[in-house]
């Protein structure tokens, strides 16, 4: 009986790690979006907002990196159990990072408002890439709450998708700024909202990773993506 009771807090111990990790990815996903409609709609309090919020994801990862290292010191997981609070240490890493960048957009749309440039250059690719990376971070999050391989899969490949959208903008970019000077200073925080979407979906792309980590105990990081597909869809 001694040993079910103990299983059992280590599994609710596990459960409540999961779960705070989700919370801290609602808030990176609330981030983001904020950041993606002050931008859409150069609002400067939706900017405020989210910088002010920076701090609240900050928090959230170092208490959950602590809730880790206590959990190891404590329980001593093994296999897939260890994999999974290495993989939530990780991941938290992941979501404060994309948490930074989403500050990194608000940042620079207020720059872009008090400049008052950012009508000068069609952005539309900005836009469709930050709805991909919204919806990657989500379905990451939700492979991992599940471990589901497959779905982490289909997100890693879907990565590719931002990063085209990304060097598409950067072409055109480049043209725009090659024919007016005068969008070069607003080219470039527009650049740098791009490349901060950008950095979003690969950080989804690792959490996607993290799922097929902890589930087939491959580290599937460097790996080619057809060959990380053949991992993940393994029975």
């Amino acid at each position: 009986m001694p040993d079910k009771h103990l299983s059992s807090q280590f599994d609710a111990d596990l459960n409540s790690l999961s779960s705070r990790l989700l919370e801290m990815g609602g808030l990176v996903e609330s981030q983001i979006s904020n950041a993606m409609r002050a931008f859409t709609q150069m609002d400067v309090e939706t900017c405020n907002l989210v910088i002010q919020n920076e701090k609240m994801v900050n928090d959230l990862e170092i208490q959950i990196d602590s809730a880790c290292t206590e959990l190891i010191a404590r329980r001593q997981p093994t296999a897939r159990d260890l994999r999974l609070v290495m993989a939530v240490s990780k991941a938290i890493t992941n979501l404060e990072r994309a948490g930074d960048e989403a500050e990194r957009v608000a940042k620079r749309t207020k720059r872009l408002i008090e400049s008052g440039t950012a009508h000068n250059i069609n952005v539309a690719e900005i836009r469709l890439s930050g709805q991909m990376a919204i919806s990657l971070l989500r379905r990451s999050l939700d492979a991992f709450a599940r471990l589901d391989t497959i779905a982490a899969a289909e997100v890693v490949e879907e990565d590719r998708q931002i990063d085209e959208e990304f060097r598409a903008f950067v072409r055109k970019l480049i043209t725009y700024m090659m024919e007016d000077p005068h969008t070069i200073t607003a080219g470039l925080d527009m650049l740098t909202i791009a490349k901060a979407i950008e950095r979003i979906g690969d950080h989804a792309k690792n959490i996607a990773e993290f799922v097929i980590y902890v589930a087939k105990g491959s580290d599937v990081r460097h790996m080619p993506r057809e060959e990380l597909v053949r991992e993940a869809n393994k029975p």
